[in-house]
């Protein structure tokens, strides 16, 4: 018996194999849940292709996190298909090239409203899309993130995108908790993965994370982050919502 048997859950942000998103949808059916993914655009045929790499293919819900027409027809989707959502996994960011790799300074509104709209204000808004299948018996919303607190070489706007996820979650937390749904952060250090390798000057963060790292890391592993999101996602945290949770080797708290 699973952590998340019976469970219903909603998977966005698999693209490959390699994605984080696709390791917790992995051990979540693996848990015992039954998954749902996300995907559009250019990408849908990838994610259709990646789902049929995890132990039990699932559907690709075809969703638009920017268009309110889409996330409508999620929750009516949803509402059809399982009638009650239990847990929700928001894997999404995407910021254009002007606002990634030491170009602060430089990038413009039209950019930066597209970070900020793809990357946080879509956690508002899927959240919006599932409440209405949740707030009768409760779930969880999991983010995930890369520590906003502090700035970092190259990642700019999405630094600031994140911090407002961040922000968002909090808020979620407060407003969605009288419906007994928990809302949380997972900072997970960096991994190789898609959106990774089309951040410039990634190569800064692998040099350095292993050897400040207490308990070291390694960013091919994403075994750690899919364990805790998925122990977030299941009703083992009863009582934990508006937390970020880190799952970075313990870089987080050290020094120079």
């Amino acid at each position: 018996m699973g952590i998340l048997d019976g469970s219903r859950i909603l998977v966005t942000g698999v693209l490959t194999d390699a994605s984080l998103a696709f390791g917790v949808a992995r051990l979540a059916q693996e848990e015992g849940a039954e998954v749902l993914l996300t995907g559009f655009g250019r990408g849908m045929s990838i994610t259709q292709r990646t789902a049929r790499k995890l132990p039990t293919t699932p559907d690709v819900l075809e969703v638009d996190v920017s268009s309110p027409e889409h996330l409508e027809a999620l929750t009516t989707e949803l509402q059809q298909r399982w009638g009650r959502v239990d847990g929700v996994l928001h894997a999404i960011g995407f910021a254009p090239e002007a606002c990634l790799g030491d170009n602060f300074m430089n990038a413009g509104w039209d950019d930066v409203s597209v970070a900020l709209h793809v990357s946080a204000y879509s956690y508002k808004a899927l959240a919006g899309a599932v409440h209405p299948l949740m707030k009768e018996h409760g779930g969880s919303i999991l983010g995930l993130t890369f520590d906003a607190r502090v700035a970092w070489p190259a990642y700019d706007w999405m630094g600031v995108a994140k911090s407002a996820l961040e922000s968002t979650s909090r808020y979620l937390a407060r407003d969605l908790g009288p419906d007994g749904i928990r809302v949380n952060m997972v900072a997970a250090g960096p991994m190789r993965t898609i959106a990774a390798k089309s951040i410039p000057g990634f190569a800064k963060f692998e040099d350095v994370w292993d050897e400040r790292a207490p308990l070291g890391w390694d960013v091919n592993d994403s075994t750690a982050v899919s364990r805790t999101c998925v122990a977030m996602l299941s009703d083992w945290f009863p009582s934990t919502t508006g937390e970020m949770v880190h799952v970075d080797g313990g870089y987080h708290a050290m020094g120079a």
